[in-house]
């Protein structure tokens, strides 16, 4: 069989366990043990390998911002090859380090190593008004795999430049970051016809915010 699918598009055997992006829409994880992933990302596998559905997640729930519903986990295990994606979004590895912390929203979690933790925070200013935001603070040793819909911009926060953030397309940030909410204008202004972004996430600190290139779409949301 020739041409430029089968020239181009093969995939080659990994050369080491763990995590590494396939290609700009798949992420492929070599298993040696245990890992995991979202519930329905996966689209290929080889090898022999267990999937054990994680109803509540590992330990509880990864919730995504805006509407706090969980995302459901499962667990891979044994020995092979599997490849993970969403939606045809654009996929990133994230390497988190001893000492480092890193904050997602659940809907932009594809997979992750199993030698990382995280705990479910309520984002720190969010409260009601900003739609209760939950996201997972991941810390530990490992990779952690995300899906984005379009390249994402990563911006420099410093404490001369904090950073305003729409709360639907926030990704993630590092650590030592504040959040807090900011309001752009007055609700009488919103009455007249604003711009609709009257309440954002600010970021301050020292450290970096990742943000989506759109504003998520509330069907699209309800989908995650």
């Amino acid at each position: 069989m020739k041409g430029d699918l089968f020239s181009s598009h093969v995939v080659r055997p990994a050369v080491e366990p763990g995590m590494s992006v396939e290609n700009a829409k798949c992420i492929k994880y070599a298993v040696n043990g245990e890992m995991f992933a979202r519930q329905g990302a996966m689209i290929a596998h080889r090898g022999s390998l267990q999937f054990e559905r994680k109803g509540q997640g590992v330990g509880g729930m990864l919730k995504r911002a805006v509407t706090g519903e969980g995302l459901p986990l499962m667990a891979v295990r044994g020995q092979g090859e599997v490849w993970f994606a969403h939606e045809a979004q654009n996929c990133f590895i994230v390497e988190v380090e001893p000492g480092d912390q890193f904050t997602v929203n659940g809907r932009n979690v594809l997979c992750f190593d199993a030698t990382l933790s995280y705990e479910i925070k309520t984002v720190k200013g969010s409260g009601i008004a900003g739609g209760g935001l939950f996201n997972s603070v991941f810390s530990g040793h490992g990779r952690l795999g995300l899906v984005c819909e379009g390249n994402p911009l990563v911006i420099p926060v410093s404490a001369q430049y904090p950073v305003y953030v729409d709360t639907d397309a926030v990704v993630g940030w590092t650590a030592h970051l504040q959040t807090a909410l900011h309001r752009s204008q007055s609700f009488g202004s919103m009455l007249r016809g604003g711009s609709g972004e009257a309440v954002q996430l600010m970021l301050q600190g020292e450290g970096f915010v990742v943000v989506r290139p759109s504003e998520a779409l509330p069907q699209k949301v309800q989908q995650h």
